[in-house]
């Protein structure tokens, strides 16, 4: 019987369009002695909570669930909790005013209202500081602990999003804010921990913002679930032991973060490290000299340079999403970036990759985040002037690495970068402003339309020349389906489903007549990290009527895929949603697709809904047959400035299961 294409029923809802228009993480720690008591049971403490609820607030109530959760523990005389609100356009909790800043304790009696002050701004350095201010002159302590909690978005975004104002602090303005309260010292510095119950802010910049400031960062390198940390864990914990330093509260509350998030099914892709700020000099010079080694490489021949280490980072553990459909947090695994560029950078890379184990006394990681080290760095995935330029005028980024950055984005180097291109030891001045004109380091457009042979097999393959392979960071496959019939091309999305040789410059490919599909439907999907034992995917789709993205892993040791959950991407400023939204029968679904004419003006793919559907009791992402039909494939080459060409294209026609495979006319 023939079978019919299931890709086929998309094309009545885009052409109607067109009229209208593993189990488990893992934990790692330090010696014990570093987690061990090294203060008196007797010792105080404020814990100064800023809670800048905005829209994960105003919309779940989860700032006042987090708050609750606080409430559950019952505090000794000694151990006291600060606590301000703010940021959200709505409070769940009675008596937290929506249209002010407001500030309570919380101690061994119970909570207690102590001011209602007029509204201010969350996102502002100013706020902050009035808070730590106060808290300073009304509580002080022999230790502190200051929690940030909101969105973050990493070294170019910053924390803390008051969704009423749209403003956040970047990392210049958290220093600030810290600075007008608090004399930096680095033997003394007057936090315990200063924590990011927020997404992305396990940054090495972020540790080189807060050095003097406090002993121990905790944070996460990756997008943090809606569950957020544990209070009634974390809190209870030091209630019941005040005798325990930073760095064994850091244990406890990535501890019970990790067991929230398996207990809330979100902890796939969890993340939470404590760092030892005071280990920042090492660690700053490790990834200074770092810096410096790739840059002059750079210097001395720029495309050979870049395509090396794009190709690292390709294969780095990536945070954020870093695709078009989720936007570009642009953070990796630093850890992972300097072992996978040992042999491009055989002078510093082993250096850096043992400051950043020297400087991560524990972590914790769940099974599909396990090249983890504990510190994220910036890499620019995107190539964006803008993105970039807004993580150059942060001072706590280091030169050289700026510098890097920006010969890659702008094909030149800046005038800051010479002292480090001659023997000088260090450079000075800040990047602030991109030259007038971008140049291209790579000649990738001219892989535009690159031939594609078939073997005896019926195999699509490309092979490419050495200087050809010198522009490219990365090879992946684009997979679309036309109908002369309809007038339509869809494109289903791209993978790295190949078999690819380097050495060779042979690329093939692994067509099978399959694509993955939700419950049946066909999707959309864009590859967001390759690793050896699994890859990471996107998938676009009205989840409830809300746009998102489904994060689906592929193991390749099952052979099968697995939803994570939804998120939504990215904001324009870089902020990341925290709300992971796990899947469920009754769920209403509405894949998203990209689709254009053949005979039309179109010049590029528009998305539009597909298919509308509801979830059944288990919903899965599996490989299946798309069905008769033709399938047209391109090779896509990826140069490190993130610029693209297509190969000829490659038709497959199914028909009752068999499939033909030709090559496009020339141009």
């Amino acid at each position: 019987m023939k079978k019919s294409s299931l890709v086929k029923r998309l094309l009545p809802l885009f052409l109607s369009i067109l009229l209208l228009l593993p189990t488990g993480g893992s934990r790692a720690c330090a010696a014990e002695a570093v987690l061990a008591n090294t203060y008196q049971p007797t010792d105080t403490w404020t814990i100064y909570w800023y809670v800048c609820g905005t829209d994960l607030e105003s919309k779940n109530g989860a700032a006042s669930a987090d708050i609750q959760e606080l409430l559950q523990v019952r505090l000794p005389p000694n151990v006291r909790v600060l606590i301000q609100t703010g940021g959200a356009v709505e409070w769940h909790t009675t008596g937290i005013p929506s249209g002010a800043v407001a500030r309570y304790l919380y101690d061994a009696d119970g909570i207690h209202p102590l001011q209602g002050l007029p509204d201010a701004d969350m996102g502002s350095p100013d706020t902050l500081a009035d808070f730590l201010r106060y808290g300073e002159k009304n509580f002080p302590a022999d230790h502190r602990v200051c929690i940030l909690w909101d969105h973050g978005g990493g070294s170019a975004a910053g924390v803390c999003y008051d969704e009423r104002t749209h403003h956040y602090m970047n990392l210049n303005g958290l220093r600030s804010a810290f600075e007008a309260a608090y004399i930096p010292d680095h033997d003394q510095p007057p936090f315990e921990i200063i924590g990011f119950d927020a997404c992305l802010m396990a940054t090495a910049d972020m540790v080189h913002d807060l050095h003097g400031l406090t002993r121990y960062m905790v944070a996460s390198e990756e997008i943090e679930p809606g569950n957020g940390w544990d209070y009634t864990g974390w809190a209870g914990a030091l209630a019941r032991n005040p005798a325990m330093n930073g760095a064994g509260l850091g244990r406890v509350i990535c501890d019970t973060y990790l067991a929230g998030c398996e207990a809330y099914g979100t902890a796939a892709a969890a993340t939470l490290s404590v760092t030892d700020v005071r280990q920042l000099p090492a660690l700053r010079d490790a990834y200074e000299a770092f810096g410096v080694e790739a840059l002059r490489k750079a210097d001395k021949n720029p495309q050979a340079f870049f395509t090396g280490f794009a190709r690292m980072a390709a294969v780095t553990e990536n945070y954020g999403g870093n695709t078009r459909e989720q936007g570009y947090a642009n953070m990796l695994d630093l850890g992972s970036l300097a072992q996978n560029a040992r042999s491009l950078l055989p002078g510093t890379a082993e250096a850096l990759q043992r400051a950043v184990q020297d400087s991560v006394v524990y972590k914790v990681s769940g099974p599909y985040r396990q090249e983890s080290s504990g510190l994220s760095g910036y890499y620019s995935y995107n190539n964006d002037p803008e993105g970039f330029m807004a993580y150059a005028q942060q001072a706590a980024p280091l030169l050289p690495v700026k510098c890097l950055y920006y010969n890659l984005i702008f094909g030149t180097m800046p005038p800051q970068a010479a002292p480090y291109l001659s023997d000088a030891a260090t450079g000075s001045g800040e990047i602030l402003e991109q030259p007038a004109e971008r140049q291209k380091l790579y000649a990738v457009s001219n892989l535009e339309d690159t031939p594609v042979d078939i073997d005896k097999d019926g195999t699509a393959f490309v092979k490419l020349r050495p200087e050809q392979l010198e522009n490219l960071a990365s090879v992946h496959c684009q997979l679309i389906y036309q109908s002369e019939e309809d007038d339509i091309m869809l494109y289903l999305g791209s993978d790295a489903d190949i078999d690819a040789d380097w050495e060779k410059g042979v690329f093939k490919d692994n067509f099978q007549g399959n694509w993955p599909m939700l419950d049946g439907h066909p999707v959309y999907i864009e590859i967001t990290y390759e690793g050896d034992e699994y890859n990471l995917y996107s998938v676009p789709v009205k989840l409830n009527g809300q746009e998102c993205n489904l994060q689906v892993v592929y193991n390749f040791k099952d052979k099968a895929y697995h939803i994570l959950g939804a998120r939504r991407g990215l904001a324009t400023d870089g902020i990341a949603s925290r709300e992971l939204i796990r899947l469920k029968a009754g769920d209403t679904v509405t894949t998203l697709h990209y689709a254009m004419t053949i005979s039309g003006d179109d010049k590029d793919f528009s998305q539009f809904d597909a298919d509308t559907f509801t979830l059944g009791e288990q919903p899965c992402i599996a490989d299946e047959e798309m069905g008769d039909g033709t399938y047209g494939y391109y090779f896509e080459f990826v140069d490190p400035q993130n610029k693209s060409a297509l190969s000829r294209i490659v038709y497959y026609t199914i028909q009752n299961g068999q499939i033909t495979t030709t090559v496009g006319a020339d141009g």
